[in-house]
């Protein structure tokens, strides 16, 4: 515990009994109740080597290999981005839109490690969730995810944005956590993000190229009356319901999240 708080930058120092509790595969609360306890030559090495890490930027994340999200425990990897609390909106937005009990079809462009399609498909377990991703190794991840959580309602598709649902027929809903950071943004060199996939991350000057290619592609993959919801950056908010609008998409409307910032953007296919 010395060695985390004398390594880990003053800004971290409330990580250091999970990183030292995790690295030990123990709790939280046996760290701190028993701070004398003795630590084997092994489990030694893995702390030193977790808190070096961490120091350097490693998201705690992809030190432990999970993330809890919308209540699920879910694998991450380098591969993959570590699932943010503020994504739970996009979730519960989905939610709102899909009648529990009534079959529907959803398809999650760009799943990472599969959190949004994974908590859309435990909630409504009638619903058939296709998670698409152009990395092969983040779709990975996400298959078994959803093999460990035993959820059977999804399907996995290899491909970039609309291009993985050729083929398919209609969907009632199509949500996406897009990367929208600009490139050059400070944002990408802050604590932790530096390791994420930048793919994953950046998306052009304005960090809107993806936000506009899903929303030139999508609408023709909804049915009518079917919902597009896309997750943005806090200032992007005006940017998104423009675009969405110029696709011919009714209802456009904003969510704010928890601490206020404009965060989901979604808008309807008019009906026939």
């Amino acid at each position: 515990m010395r060695a985390a708080r004398r390594r880990l930058p003053a800004a971290l120092a409330g990580e250091a009994e999970l990183l030292v509790a995790a690295a030990l595969g123990t709790g939280r609360a046996q760290v701190m109740a028993f701070p004398e306890r003795t630590v084997d030559a092994a489990a030694a090495r893995r702390c030193l080597e977790w808190i070096a890490r961490r120091a350097a930027g490693a998201p705690l994340a992809y030190l432990t290999g999970t993330r809890e999200f919308h209540g699920l425990e879910l694998e991450v990897t380098p591969a993959t981005l570590v699932p943010r609390p503020e994504t739970e909106l996009l979730v519960e937005a989905v939610l709102a839109r899909l009648p529990a009990g009534l079959p529907a079809r959803v398809a999650d462009l760009g799943t990472g490690c599969g959190a949004v399609a994974l908590a859309i498909a435990r909630a409504r377990p009638e619903a058939e969730v296709l998670a698409t991703d152009r990395s092969a190794a983040a779709l990975e991840v996400a298959r078994r995810n959803a093999a460990r959580l035993g959820l059977t309602n999804v399907r996995f598709r290899h491909g970039d944005w609309c291009a993985a649902l050729a083929g398919e027929p209609p969907f009632d809903l199509i949500v996406s956590n897009p990367p929208y950071v600009p490139e050059g943004n400070a944002a990408l060199g802050a604590d932790g993000v530096r390791a994420e996939p930048r793919e994953a991350l950046a998306a052009g000057p304005e960090g809107l190229d993806a936000i506009r290619a899903i929303a030139r592609c999508a609408p023709r993959h909804l049915r009518p009356g079917g919902w597009l919801l896309l997750e943005h950056g806090a200032a992007q908010g005006a940017a998104v319901r423009a675009l969405l609008e110029a696709e011919g998409l009714e209802a456009v409307e904003t969510l704010r999240d928890l601490a206020g910032h404009e965060r989901v953007t979604g808008g309807r296919r008019p009906p026939a």
